[in-house]
């Protein structure tokens, strides 16, 4: 069977509807509004793009969840960004989306049309060759993302270690799903009661790392692909839970994810990283344990070490307007920000969750006509 012929079965228009039709009809058994939340902004996009919202019942909401790295990351991240592509003899590189963030002094994209050596690329280990074709500069890799894209910063970082390219840095932004999770659910508004948990991240960590939500929140966490069939099997998964009132951990992913995940990708990543004690989250504040560092062994390549002259850990708040905060902790939709699609828009925008390509606001401006159609 060809790729293209196999996604065409994932967006099968007869099985989405047929789908649709048995999530109706067992969602009448259930007594309690089923408040999912899609931790990634993949999903969202598949939900937007596909018109998948209006298919579900009045009593299934979606919660976008904070599973966007780029909509996550604090203003004072950014500008330690910033900051580094300002200093003489450095390269900045990051991770396309990560350019057009704003911080408080502008986004990287502002900054290198004024001159600074900013680079957008989309495989880590080129960095490996803009350091080896640039030994006079300190380049420094500014690594973003959840557990799906740490192994690759990793493998980075094994490359560096290897060929001895010394002038290759890192600033560490690596994040954790699970902490997030207890973010969410600390948080006493919050209405979620199940979730889908992204298969890109399981297919890294396994589908283990979702146990303890299930445990301690008893919400069904159901691990999904991206295709619009995937996600309505998992809707399907969880009503099925809720009619039987028995919350578990499934992996509707099992083309990919296993519960255990790939445990060489894992050690590369414990071979390098460990826990920090707190990282700030855009909207979601201070999480204990929620993100990544390089071990003590590997600091002469840490750059928040290299430059903490420069580097302030001030907390800088979002603009006043922009009400990203809340989306990203499950407690508003984009449409009841104020801004969206005003002052607020894919070319203009105020916060990152209408920048990223993954953003919440950004699928909802990208996908409004389905939506309203």
């Amino acid at each position: 069977m060809k790729l293209k012929d196999l996604y065409q079965g994932f967006r099968d228009p007869a099985t989405i509807h047929s789908l649709a039709a048995e999530i109706k009809r067992l969602a009448e058994l259930v007594d309690e509004p089923i408040n999912i939340m899609e931790v990634c902004g993949g999903h969202t996009h598949t939900i937007m793009k596909y018109g998948l919202l209006q298919l579900l019942p009045d009593n299934i909401k979606f919660i976008h969840g904070p599973g966007c790295p780029v909509c996550v990351m604090p203003k004072e991240r950014i500008d330690h960004a910033i900051a580094l592509a300002n200093e003489p003899n450095v390269i900045l590189v990051s991770l396309g989306d990560m350019i057009r963030v704003p911080g408080s002094t502008g986004s990287l994209a502002n900054h290198r049309a004024k001159g600074c050596d900013i680079r957008a690329i989309y495989d880590p280990l080129d960095t490996l060759k803009i350091a080896e074709d640039n030994p006079d500069k300190t380049v420094v890799f500014f690594a973003i993302g959840f557990e799906t894209s740490t192994p690759m910063t990793a493998a980075l970082i094994e490359q560096a270690e290897k060929q001895s390219v010394n002038n290759l840095l890192f600033h560490i932004n690596h994040v954790l799903v699970p902490p997030a999770i207890d973010a969410v659910m600390a948080e006493k508004k919050s209405k979620v009661n199940a979730f889908i948990g992204p298969a890109h991240v399981s297919v890294i960590s396994g589908a283990k790392i979702y146990q303890a939500a299930v445990d301690q929140y008893h919400t069904p966490v159901v691990v999904s692909g991206f295709e619009p069939v995937d996600v309505m099997q998992s809707i399907l998964s969880i009503v099925k839970q809720k009619v039987a009132k028995q919350p578990k951990l499934e992996v509707q992913y099992t083309r990919s994810v296993s519960f255990d995940g790939n445990l060489h990708a894992q050690q590369l990543v414990n071979r390098y990283f460990e826990p920090r004690d707190e990282f700030r989250w855009r909207g979601l504040g201070p999480i204990a344990k929620s993100a990544l560092q390089l071990k003590p062994e590997y600091q002469r390549r840490d750059a928040e070490h290299h430059f903490k002259s420069i580097l302030s850990t001030e907390p800088i708040d979002d603009h006043k307007a922009c009400q990203c905060a809340d989306i990203l902790r499950g407690l508003a939709g984009p449409k009841e920000c104020k801004v969206f699609g005003r002052g607020c828009t894919p070319e203009t925008p105020l916060g990152s969750c209408m920048v990223s390509s993954e953003g919440a606001c950004n699928a909802y401006y990208r996908y409004g006509d389905i939506l309203n159609g």
